[in-house]
């Protein structure tokens, strides 16, 4: 692959598929919230990351 950089795009796809069935649970519980509910709203905060790194990479 001539631009490596676009793997970054990956990675909200993995948190948010690829490891649906290994989070898919209620318990623990953190803060009060299901698992699930936690894991999702930190995909969603490390996904503008995994964009600003592509772009990074990828500006020229």
């Amino acid at each position: 692959m001539k631009r490596p950089q676009l793997w970054w795009l990956g990675v909200p796809f993995v948190l948010f598929l690829g490891a649906l069935p290994i989070v898919n649970r209620v318990e623990p519980r953190i803060g009060g919230m299901p698992f699930l509910f936690v894991w999702f709203a930190g995909a969603t905060l490390v996904t503008p990351l995994a964009v600003w790194m592509t772009w990074r990479g990828d500006h020229r």
